[in-house]
């Protein structure tokens, strides 16, 4: 099969998204792509540990994410234009050869300081183009009604990913090295392409006029517009933007902070952690299981409002097993509500402008949001955890009940 998009025929019978071929298909790639950066991120952390100082580990790290927020609104209209499947594969083929090089340069010397950061800058560039991409391709693989299952499979992969890709890049690390998680790291990227080779892509419907052309600033300008112009569209990347902002810094950084500020140690965190990450994981299942929520969007937007609380409460609570128990709520009601927000959008975007849509919710939720570290960083040592993580549940609490202001958002409902 060449890498040009096949379309398959339209079906007589939805056919539910755990059932169907060729969503697996996705769903295979998908996880052994997550899988494999996972993998590459452990290996990537290991090597610029063992090259330089803390200073130049973070600088490693960090690095790749310039040329993500940089980027990622390119990689939106790229996949409009050439397809998403394309750029999927593209993506992680460049991913594969790039880590398989490295590894292949790592057997005849020893990692140095600019080989890691030109490999994370160009990581980062790529993932500018995967990660539109590949939020863009679930309405091309599966019916309408299908994408809130979808998310919750999605989001399945996702916490298996988590779970299985860090200790697996450890396993990798003590028996061969960063060599050894850099060549397992491109295995699994190379696993996801026959799968993206043999997807069946949806035609999309005729809309006059949303096709892509002219320059790649003008369809840019042209994606933005409708998301402005969109009744639905606006509403929820405010609730993203917003909500998003008070939601990553605390259950990120906020949590280790949070642990050394109550010296619950490693193994608190690890079970804090552990908590959301179950919560998380029963709101996928759930969505992956029933398919469809009724009113979506009120669900959607009182979910994060219930987080949000959560996330509050969390450095209000004295134990370790209380704070657990907070934390799997948070991944519970945000996690529902993030599913759902990632539904609808998919759903109500004219499926020429997909590409453009999910590059600027994924902009906000990998690339702005992260901003928000140095500050919660700084606000920390200055307040203390409690009043900062009481203002980040205010910001995403926010971000919900600017989302139940708008009418048409708290009626919206996903396709039966």
């Amino acid at each position: 099969m060449t890498v040009t998009d096949t379309e398959a025929p339209a079906q007589a019978v939805e056919r539910p998204a755990h059932r169907d071929a060729n969503v697996l298909r996705w769903l295979g790639a998908y996880t052994a792509s997550m899988i494999g950066d996972s993998v590459y991120y452990m290996a990537l952390a290991w090597a610029a540990a063992r090259t330089g100082g803390d200073t130049q580990t973070g600088v490693v790290l960090a690095v790749g994410s310039i040329p993500r927020a940089v980027l990622m609104l390119g990689g939106g209209v790229l996949a409009d234009r050439i397809g998403p499947r394309r750029v999927v594969i593209g993506s992680d083929a460049a991913r594969c050869l790039v880590v398989l090089g490295l590894a292949g340069a790592l057997l005849l010397t020893s990692p140095a300081l600019w080989m890691l950061i030109a490999v994370a800058l160009v990581f980062g560039v790529v993932d500018a183009l995967f990660l539109p991409a590949v939020g863009a391709l679930p309405p091309r693989v599966t019916a309408p009604g299908q994408l809130a299952r979808v998310q919750g499979m999605r989001g399945l992969a996702t916490r298996l990913a988590n779970v299985v890709g860090a200790p697996l890049g450890g396993v990798a690390v003590a028996l061969g090295g960063p060599t050894l998680a850099f060549a397992a790291a491109g295995v699994l990227f190379a696993v996801s392409l026959p799968l993206l080779l043999s997807l069946r892509i949806r035609p999309l419907p005729d809309r006059k006029g949303a096709e892509p052309s002219g320059t790649a600033w003008h369809d840019l300008a042209d994606g933005l517009r409708h998301i402005r112009r969109h009744p639905l569209l606006g509403p929820l990347m405010i609730v993203v933007a917003v909500s998003e902002l008070g939601f990553v810094g605390p259950l990120n950084l906020g949590l280790i902070l949070l642990a050394e500020e109550r010296h619950w140690g490693a193994s608190g965190m690890g079970w804090i952690i552990a908590a959301f990450g179950i919560g998380a994981g029963a709101t996928a299942l759930l969505l992956a299981v029933r398919g469809r929520v009724p009113r979506a969007g009120l669900v959607m937007c009182l979910a994060v409002l219930v987080g949000s609380v959560a996330i509050g409460s969390l450095a209000q609570l004295p134990s370790v097993a209380l704070a657990a128990t907070a934390a799997a709520c948070v991944g519970l009601f945000a996690g529902l509500g993030g599913s759902l927000c990632g539904a609808l959008i998919q759903t109500v975007t004219e499926p020429a402008y997909l590409g453009r849509v999910t590059s600027v919710s994924t902009l906000f939720t990998h690339a702005i949001a992260p901003l928000s570290y140095p500050v919660t960083g700084a606000a920390v040592a200055m307040w203390g955890t409690g009043p900062v993580f009481a203002a980040s549940a205010s910001l995403c609490a926010a971000g919900a009940l600017t989302g139940l202001a708008f009418t048409r958002l708290r009626r919206a409902e996903l396709p039966g």
